[in-house]
């Protein structure tokens, strides 16, 4: 039989989604479980994208343009506009979900070797892009005892070598729920514009920011204008996960035409997923404020009631709908299939993501898991009051 070759040798698995047959399984035997382990909304998608794609009148599904059809980019330019970010139609390239946007920018201005720094714990696909792109993350220690900030700039420049080559960030963040601040930003800033390095920012989130916080956008930092790449997707900005549809964007030409190169390999982003998305663009007002204010409340609700339990430590997030929570457990991977595969409660268990995948430097994570607040706060109360339980019974608990 011929050997699999050593990148697909590598590629870590999802610790999102490894734990799915275990969930399955649970199901199976009876079991209502509450998934807080993926960030999958449970919030409607705004009708009019609904509508623009069940009252679609082409008799043809043509291919687009390979960066995406022209009237979507442009009708992109206002959204940004109204973020005080002034682009153009060719600084926008749109890709298949927020994942090619990131591999496309770690493979266009990267060579295989070279260096990312990222603040971890980081969302886990990264180290999935970087295998494919054959890069190396280089982990920035942040913890949960000051609530995930930004570490200190000292603590990137230790890390720099001559294959250092970015920087990336996800502002809000996945899995933390910090939103990094302006003046955080603008430190980064200095040391990208010091060394010459890209500056990769996932801002997926954006929408997602609470008690009066707003994102401060990458786009806007001034004098580093050529070393920063955005990525951005429609899939939770408008509850459209499964139309997997992102942009890529730069000021950098370089970095546009060359990510349009890769584009045009794969032919064209999803037509449909594109007529969904530019209508999506007409979303009230009322759509976002509604749904902000939702998960403010499934927040405030889901970490409360976690602090409430004895041992147990979840910061408050300022974006995004995830948090990352300190429990008293021996392993977060041996927790998280003990919940579906031995643990239940009224007939009811609990899936979570263990933290270990978040986190880049071995042995970190291990007592923390990530939880999506995604669900709705009569769950989201049932999913506590069932890891308060487990926890009283957990074979591996700790005296933490």
């Amino acid at each position: 039989m011929p050997k699999i070759a050593e990148r697909g040798v590598i590629m870590p698995a999802s610790p999102i989604r490894k734990l799915a047959p275990y969930a399955e399984d649970a199901k199976r035997r009876g079991l209502k479980v509450y998934h807080l382990n993926i960030g999958q909304p449970d919030i409607a998608t705004p009708q009019v994208a609904i509508d623009a794609v069940r009252h679609i009148s082409d008799r043809v599904f043509e291919y687009s343009h390979s960066a995406g059809i022209e009237s979507y980019r442009r009708k992109l330019l206002g959204y940004y506009r109204g973020l005080g970010i002034e682009l153009t139609a060719d600084d926008l390239l749109i890709t298949v979900g927020g994942s090619e946007a990131i591999f496309m920018a770690m493979t266009v201005c990267l060579n295989p070797g070279d260096e990312i720094l990222v603040p971890e714990p980081f969302y886990a696909n990264y180290n999935g892009f970087a295998a494919e792109a054959e890069v190396v993350i280089r982990p920035v220690k942040s913890t949960i005892e000051n609530d995930f900030a930004l570490p200190p700039m000292a603590e990137f420049e230790k890390l720099l070598t001559p294959r250092t080559k970015a920087i990336f960030i996800c502002n809000p963040n996945n899995p933390t729920g910090y939103l990094y601040s302006k003046e955080e930003l603008g430190q980064l800033r200095d040391i990208v514009k010091k060394h010459n390095l890209y500056l990769f920012s996932d801002e997926v989130y954006r929408e997602f920011c609470y008690d009066g916080h707003k994102q401060f956008s990458v786009l806007r930092l001034e004098g580093v204008e050529d070393n920063v790449v955005m990525i951005d997707s429609v899939s939770k900005r408008y509850s459209m996960c499964g139309v997997r549809l992102g942009t890529l964007v730069s000021r950098n030409k370089k970095v546009i035409a060359a990510a349009l190169k890769m584009a045009q390999a794969r032919l064209s982003p999803p037509y449909l997923a594109q007529v969904a998305a530019e209508a999506a663009l007409d979303t009230p007002q009322s759509y976002f404020d509604e749904v902000h204010d939702e998960y403010a409340r499934r927040r405030n609700c889901i970490v409360g009631a976690l602090n409430r339990i004895a041992g147990v430590y979840c910061p408050m997030p300022k974006g995004a709908f995830y948090a990352t929570v300190k429990l008293p457990i021996d392993d977060c991977e041996r927790f998280a299939q003990w919940l579906l595969e031995e643990f239940s409660f009224e007939g009811q268990t609990v899936m979570v993501s263990p933290a270990t995948g978040f986190y880049a430097t071995e042995g970190l994570g291990r007592d923390e898991v990530r939880i999506a607040y995604v669900i709705n706060q009569h769950d989201l109360l049932a999913a506590a009051r069932c890891l308060e339980e487990a926890l009283k019974i957990y074979p591996g608990r700790t005296n933490k």
